[in-house]
C-alpha cells in the first residue's frame, strides 16, 4: 500500500483533512523529500504547496499530488482554504507534534477548518516499514559500516575528538551518505563516561577507549552504530566492562523479535549488566525506533509494555558508564520479524585494539 494511500484510511471518522506541517510526515506520504512545504489530504483530492525553489522537484517527483506554488501574492493560507473550499473541508486533523505554539494560533486564526490534534494516527503508520524503506534503511547502515571500516584505520594517539569527527563525517559522505542522521558523538579517555558527550579539544592517548556513536543518511532514511575501540591498549577493568556490555546486548538481541513487548527487551540487556555489578551506570534506554528521524516509537525500552511489531526497526545499544574513568556502548540496528530480528549492522563488535 502507498503511504498516501494509509493516510487516506484516517479520514473515515473524526476528522475530513489531514495538514501535514512536518517535512517528516510530508516526506512520508509523498514518499520523495521537499524542504519546505504544505500538505493537505483528503479523499476528494491532495495538494502539495511548495516555493519558487523547490517547485520544479515538486512537479518533477511528487505522485499522487496536485502542486501548487506558493508566492507571495498567493501564500499558504490561500492556497489551504480554496483547498478547504474546493474539497468541502470541515475538520483537519494536524501534527500538533511538530507544530510550535506560534505556527498553531496562525492556522487556528486563519484557516477556515476547525483543527483537531491528530499527530498519533499520522505519526503510527511509521512504526513498521515497508519493504522499500528497509532497503533504504540497509542502505544507509551499510554506509555508515563503510565509514567505520575506514576510520579506525585513522585513529592515533595525538589527533583530537575533533579530528576524528571530522574524519568520520567524511567517510559518511564519501561513502554515500545523503546526509548525516545526527551529529556524530566523539568522546575519548574519561569522555566516554558521558553518554552523549560533545567532541572537544582533548587529545586522545594511549590507553584510551574511543566511543563513536554516528549515522548515515540515504535518502532521507536514517541508521546509526555505536562501537566503543580501545588504542593501544585496555585494562583488565576496560575488557570485563566491555565484555559485560556486549553479553548484554546479545542477550536482549536473542529475545527480540515481533510480539515481545520493549519491557522485556530492556530488562534482559539490564539482568546481565546488573548481574555482573554495574546496574547503577546503565542510565539510559537499551534502544529506540529509527527511520526518518533518528529518534521514532516503538521503543525497546522499560516504559513501554506493549509488544513490538514486525517490521519495525530498533537499535540495540545498552551501556556502562563509570564517571570520570570510561565508558562503553555497543549498538546495532535491527529489524524485527515474527521469529526474531535481522542485525543490519555489519561491523565487528568484538573488543577492537587500536
Amino acid at each position: 500500500m502507498k503511504n498516501l494511500d494509509k493516510y487516506l484510511t484516517l479520514l473515515d471518522g473524526e476528522v475530513d483533512g489531514l495538514l501535514l506541517t512536518s517535512r517528516y510526515s510530508r516526506h512520508y506520504g509523498a514518499e520523495f523529500d521537499i524542504a519546505e512545504g504544505v500538505v493537505i489530504v483528503t479523499k476528494k483530492g491532495c495538494r502539495y504547496f511548495t516555493d519558487s525553489r523547490y517547485i520544479e522537484s515538486a512537479e518533477k517527483n511528487l505522485k499522487g499530488f496536485a502542486v501548487l506554488e506558493m508566492t507571495r501574492a498567493h501564500n499558504y493560507i490561500q492556497l489551504l482554504n480554496e483547498a478547504i473550499a474546493d474539497f468541502g473541508v470541515t475538520a483537519l486533523g494536524y501534527e500538533e507534534r511538530y507544530l510550535t505554539a506560534e505556527e498553531y494560533f496562525y492556522y487556528e486564526k486563519n484557516l477556515n477548518a476547525r483543527l483537531v490534534p491528530y499527530n498519533k494516527p499520522i505519526y503510527d503508520f511509521r512504526g513498521t516499514k515497508e519493504d522499500w524503506e528497509l532497503a533504504l534503511m540497509r542502505k544507509a547502515q551499510a554506509i555508515t559500516d563503510k565509514a567505520f571500516a575506514e576510520v579506525v584505520t585513522r585513529i592515533h594517539p595525538g589527533m583530537t575528538e575533533l579530528e576524528l569527527q571530522a574524519e568520520l563525517i567524511y567517510c559518511m559522505y564519501k561513502n554515500g551518505g545523503t546526509g548525516l542522521a545526527f551529529d556524530p558523538i566523539v568522546v575519548s579517555g574519561p569522555n566516554t563516561s558521558l553518554p552523549h558527550g560533545v567532541a572537544g579539544e582533548r587529545v586522545i592517548q594511549a590507553g584510551d577507549f574511543v566511543t563513536m556513536d554516528f549515522g548515515a543518511s540515504y535518502m532521507g532514511y536514517c541508521s546509526d552504530m555505536t562501537r566503543t575501540v580501545a588504542v593501544g591498549y585496555a585494562t583488565d577493568e576496560m575488557k570485563q566492562v566491555y565484555d559485560t556490555v556486549l553479553k548484554a546486548q546479545l542477550a536482549a538481541i536473542a529475545i527480540t523479535k515481533a510480539g515481545v513487548p520493549g519491557h522485556d527487551v530492556d530488562a534482559a540487556a539490564r539482568k546481565v549488566i546488573a548481574e555482573a555489578g554495574y546496574g547503577e551506570y546503565f542510565g539510559h534506554g537499551y534502544g529506540h525506533s529509527l527511520g526518518l528521524e533518528i529518534h521514532e516509537n516503538p521503543s525497546p525500552n522499560g516504559g513501554n509494555k506493549e509488544p513490538l511489531p514486525a517490521r519495525a526497526v530498533c537499535s540495540a545499544e545498552p551501556g556502562i558508564y563509570l564517571p570520570g574513568k570510561f565508558g562503553v556502548r555497543i549498538e546495532d540496528v535491527t529489524i524485527l520479524t515474527e521469529d526474531g530480528c535481522e542485525v543490519i549492522t555489519g561491523s565487528p563488535k568484538n573488543l577492537m585494539i587500536l
